[in-house]
């Protein structure tokens, strides 16, 4: 029996050999061979040979040697690119989104402010969500906290099998907050919550010249802990990217006079009517982080639209696509490039496209030395697909995660052949 192009073997004995299988692809040389190469780097090639060693990329070409001793991948016919990245979401934080104790994304501080949050410290590597992002062609993922006003510090992590450390790409990557929900941060109005920022990045300010006065008790009292002012300092020097979620152009517009105020490097997530705004944002050089299937608006994003991507990219807006119209819960990762395709359905070339789901979002967190390309000395993060990657009905046929190889069946597919065919009892499906 088959589920798309994946033999199921259920049995342990079957896994094991799958994941010893795939353990000594790592250490081989793999050439895949004949497929049309998209390194988004560069032009298209096609016939195009990715040479593998080591679990780096060693050669991208059309006329490219195969050691003797390579293990070939047949991609005649096939597309292949970069592992995707989905530069927003809480995959390994969120496993049941009902459920308490699997819900690791947030710290439950009464000001709303944590700052000093590291979400990955919270991560899941055994998480049963991993591999079905993965089986879609997910190789990278920004794993972010919520909640409050300042949410947290986010990571950026390879869906690779082994421990949290040993996944983490770099971290941190970002600051998360946000300025368009004053419920959320506790707060009773729009204008309070841009206070409240503002108090915040001005004591943050007042304790890096004050941190001897401070110990010796002799400031004022500041809107944050010390844990919490010390973990702001990387964003009012601009070392570290303070990543905003808010929707509402006017939000927005708050949000760059703060930057420019404090000299903030910022970015937007959501951005649902972004579009209004793109002038400002592109002189700005402000970053977008929103998704292509946010068709059902709240107060905030009233003015969303399915084009909106693409008159931010036209507008010189750097865009990154995040998935499922910007709704990082776990089991929805793996959706991105439906929210890409979608994109592209709605007038953003399929270049930019690919581009916003692997390179962009690399060279945003500053990991584009490592993935979101096909060339020379890049960990070998490589997904041959059945045919155009943002058409509904192509598969992920084989993913390769720094050089290995992800073989065994995910959990959806072991429920999947476990139900297959019922017991004679409950009758036949």
């Amino acid at each position: 029996m088959t589920y798309g192009m994946k033999t199921l073997r259920v049995s342990t004995a079957a896994i094991a050999l799958l994941g010893l299988s795939a353990a000594a692809s790592h250490a081989q040389t793999i050439a895949i061979t004949g497929g049309k190469v998209y390194p988004v780097s560069g032009a298209p090639i096609e016939n195009g040979t990715v040479l593998i060693r080591d679990g780096k990329i060693v050669a991208v070409g059309a006329n490219v040697t195969v050691p003797a001793d390579a293990q070939r991948v047949d991609a005649a016919g096939k597309w292949v690119t970069p592992g995707l990245f989905n530069a927003s979401t809480q995959l390994g934080l969120v496993e049941i989104g009902q459920v308490t104790d699997t819900r690791d994304m947030n710290a439950r501080r009464g000001d709303g402010i944590t700052a000093a949050f590291r979400a990955w410290e919270g991560f899941n590597p055994m998480s049963v969500l991993l591999a079905p992002a993965r089986d879609e062609g997910i190789t990278t993922v920004m794993v972010h906290p919520s909640g409050g006003l300042i949410w947290g510090q986010a990571a950026v992590v390879d869906l690779v099998e082994g421990s949290t450390a040993s996944m983490i790409l770099k971290a941190p990557v970002a600051m998360i907050g946000q300025l368009g929900s004053s419920g959320q941060a506790s707060v009773g109005s729009r204008g309070e919550l841009l206070l409240r920022m503002r108090e915040l990045l001005e004591d943050t300010r007042a304790y890096s010249r004050r941190r001897a006065d401070f110990e010796r008790a002799e400031t004022r009292e500041f809107a944050a802990s010390r844990s919490d002012l010390e973990a702001m300092i990387p964003v009012l020097e601009g070392r570290l990217p303070l990543i905003l979620a808010v929707d509402k152009a006017s939000d927005i517009e708050s949000a760059l006079a703060l930057a420019k105020e404090f000299r903030l490097k910022i970015m937007i997530g959501g951005g649902a009517e972004a579009w209004m705004v793109a002038k400002q944002l592109a002189d700005a050089k402000v970053p977008v982080f929103s998704g292509a299937m946010d068709n059902i608006p709240g107060f905030a994003s009233l003015g969303v639209r399915q084009e909106g991507l693409a008159m931010l990219q036209k507008a010189g807006v750097r865009i990154v696509i995040i998935g499922s119209g910007n709704d990082p819960d776990a089991f929805n990762v793996r959706n991105l490039k439906q929210d890409a395709g979608s994109a592209v359905a709605y007038g953003l070339s399929w270049d930019d496209a690919l581009r916003a789901v692997t390179l962009t979002p690399a060279e945003v967190f500053g990991v584009e030395n490592r993935v979101g390309s096909l060339s020379a000395g890049k960990d070998a993060n490589v997904v041959v697909w059945s045919g155009d990657p943002f058409e509904f009905s192509t598969r992920a046929e084989r993913v390769f995660v720094r050089g290995r190889e992800y073989l065994s069946p995910n959990r959806q597919e072991l429920l999947t052949e476990r139900y297959r065919t019922l017991p004679p009892k409950y009758g036949t499906p």
